[in-house]
């Protein structure tokens, strides 16, 4: 049994230090892993980053994160990304890592994704060369995504992106906004490799669960979805990829 602790769209700065720390010291009593789903910080800056290093670093579990769009507000993204990992926090961008945990290999590929709609309201790579470099960048990531999914070995496989690969952890937003929420891209990366879960946040108003259309369970992490500091959940077998079951 692997338990993964996840929560996105934490948005920390100095008024928000302190307010996650007492939950989180509880996380070797519950999980083996917290994964977080991006929007880390307000506005990206590296004094932000610093704040979220403080209440989520140096806990007793592994911390492994994707950035999200408020993280890139300042265009400082690299320098937040330098502050958390020199704070112990493993920082994915179309890249991997495998966890040993009690003898099982928990692979975690992340991306932060990007947006582009799903089928019968996506954009498509096609007129202006705007719209071209939109959708370009949205099929790179995923694509990236995808191969960074297939090169993990691994006995249970995590996906980790702040955009939403999938429609139905959206419902409860307006219709008008899914198109900036996430993409159809990510759902078939996903797909591509024997991932057991995918998580993701930024739908602040949408739906905890969802599936790829190739069966994956998907979990909407951001906070003011799961209205708590984490959720858990267990991948359960004797391959520990098979079953997902709340904690």
């Amino acid at each position: 049994m692997i338990r993964i602790a996840a929560v996105g769209d934490v948005h920390v700065d100095k008024d928000v230090v302190g307010r996650y720390r007492p939950a989180l010291e509880q996380l070797p009593d519950r999980a083996d892993a917290l994964l977080i789903a991006g929007d880390l910080t307000r506005h990206g800056t590296p004094e932000e980053a610093k704040c979220f290093a403080t209440e989520f670093g140096g806990l007793a579990v592994p911390v492994v994160v994707v950035l999200g769009n408020h993280d890139h507000q300042t265009d400082q993204q690299q320098r937040v990304t330098e502050v958390l990992t020199d704070a112990g926090i493993t920082v994915l961008e179309c890249s991997t890592t495998v966890l040993e945990i009690r003898g099982h290999r928990l692979g975690i590929a992340g991306a932060k994704g990007f947006g582009g709609g799903f089928a019968g309201a996506c954009a498509s790579n096609f007129g202006e060369r705007e719209m071209k470099n939109f959708v370009g960048t949205t099929e790179d990531i995923a694509a990236r995504l995808g191969e960074a999914l297939r090169s993990v070995t691994c006995d249970a496989l995590v996906a980790l992106t702040h955009y939403a690969p999938v429609p139905e952890t959206l419902v409860g937003e307006p219709l008008e906004i899914y198109p900036f929420l996430g993409c159809y891209q990510l759902g078939n990366a996903i797909d591509s490799a024997p991932t057991a879960l995918a998580l993701h946040g930024h739908a602040h108003h949408g739906s905890e669960r969802g599936r790829t259309p190739g069966g994956v369970p998907v979990r909407n992490v951001a906070h003011p979805v799961i209205k708590q500091a984490y959720n858990v959940y267990q991948l359960l077998s004797e391959s520990v990829d098979a079953e997902l079951v709340p904690a």
